[in-house]
């Protein structure tokens, strides 16, 4: 199991937000953390300590006041660590290749191809053919609604009518490189992972699969690690005490890296 590193930016900062809380309107979100240093300062840690495939994620929508800040913030990232890290958030077929250029070694995409409560094979195809598979991740970040887990679109808002199961993941390897999973539900709460739903990633086996949500312990760690065959890789965002939690960057490394 490998540590993902990330860097959330919203309104041009730094954060770490309570996922399910996000609101285009007034641009809100309920905050865990806010930093005083910028993306730049984090991406230089992370490459200090060799930690490759970490996610950026712009919150703010484009038509947002801040969405310009978030950008910023984020480049100074890409500057700081090129090749190390994907960025997503509002990633579409105009501005995909200015990230890539700028240095993300992927695009991560959701809204553009779950669209529409479907996924948008078209759009999916325009970005195939623009990032190649290789610098491609789809963010299949999911809510539970009733008896299964569906993609969030959006900033986590809009419920698609895609299922998260082996079947929709078994489809969409063909076009990317990797898949990122935000657990919506529980995201920046610190108060449990969704047990069920790494389960379920832990039968996908295709390409690799990146899980956040919910991790507010070592134990948390130690359970995903174990539910996930040590073959789904974790990040981890408001517990850890790079951004005010109780959880030693240190130490997640440690449990992480343990065969």
């Amino acid at each position: 199991m490998r540590f993902r590193p990330c860097i959330d930016i919203h309104n041009g900062k730094v954060k770490q937000i309570i996922g399910g809380s996000l609101l285009d309107k007034g641009d809100f979100a309920k905050e865990n953390f806010v930093s005083e240093q910028d993306g730049g300062y984090y991406a230089g840690l992370y490459k200090n300590y060799g930690l490759e495939g970490g996610h950026i994620i712009l919150l703010n929508p484009p038509e947002s006041e801040y969405y310009e800040a978030d950008v910023i913030q984020a480049k100074k990232a890409l500057k700081a660590y090129p090749g190390g890290m994907m960025i997503g958030g509002g990633i579409n077929i105009k501005n995909a290749a200015e990230f890539l250029n700028a240095g993300a070694s992927h695009v991560i995409v959701t809204s553009y191809v779950f669209k529409d409560g479907q996924i948008n094979y078209e759009n999916l195809e325009k970005l195939y053919s623009l990032t190649t598979r290789e610098c491609l991740v789809l963010d299949i970040s999911c809510r539970k609604k009733g008896d299964s887990y569906y993609i969030v679109t959006d900033r986590w808002q809009k419920f698609t009518n895609v299922k998260v199961n082996e079947e929709t993941i078994s489809k969409l390897s063909a076009f990317c490189d990797e898949f990122l999973v935000h657990a919506v539900d529980v995201e920046g709460k610190s108060n449990g992972i969704e047990e069920e739903l790494i389960k379920l990633l832990a039968k996908c086996r295709q390409r690799p699969i990146t899980y956040a949500g919910g991790v507010g312990s070592y134990d948390d760690l130690i359970k995903l690690k174990k539910l996930g065959n040590d073959t789904i890789d974790v990040t981890v965002g408001s517990a850890l005490d790079l951004f005010g939690g109780p959880l030693s960057f240190e130490e997640v490394l440690n449990i992480c890296a343990r065969p």
